[in-house]
């Protein structure tokens, strides 16, 4: 009996530990004190949890095109916000202000506002305000 419920703890704390691994604190792939603005085109978006993510094709401060991977929050976090698998579409023109990640080859970065210019829609955080 003491075996099984040993087994069972240590299973449980490996498994816990495998995902308290994966989920990364956001300011260590992103710099907070930081904003970038990127101005271009949905190539894809990703409404799920825990992060949603939208790739959006734009100049890098080089003036040459990336594809950036812009993570959001979670699918409950945005519904709640009104924001679905339907709010943005591949090829929407956006404007997004961001955190930009700490490695710039990663083109990676963190959604602070979007903004969809053809029809004002808008999403944004205040600041402080915290995206789970």
């Amino acid at each position: 009996m003491k075996r099984t419920v040993l087994i069972v703890l240590v299973t449980l704390v490996t498994i816990s530990g495998i995902r308290l691994f994966a989920h990364h604190s956001q300011a260590a792939v992103y710099q907070g004190g930081k904003k970038v603005t990127i101005e271009g085109e949905v190539a894809q978006v990703l409404i799920r949890s825990p992060h949603s993510f939208v790739h959006v094709m734009a100049k890098d401060d080089k003036g040459e095109m990336q594809r950036w991977a812009v993570e959001w929050g979670g699918a409950s976090s945005l519904s709640r916000t009104g924001v679905d698998g339907k709010t943005l579409k591949v090829g929407d023109h956006v404007i997004i202000e961001a955190n930009p990640g700490r490695n710039p080859v990663d083109h990676r970065m963190l959604m602070v506002t979007i903004t969809r210019p053809s029809d004002g829609f808008t999403w944004g955080r205040k600041p402080g305000e915290v995206v789970d």
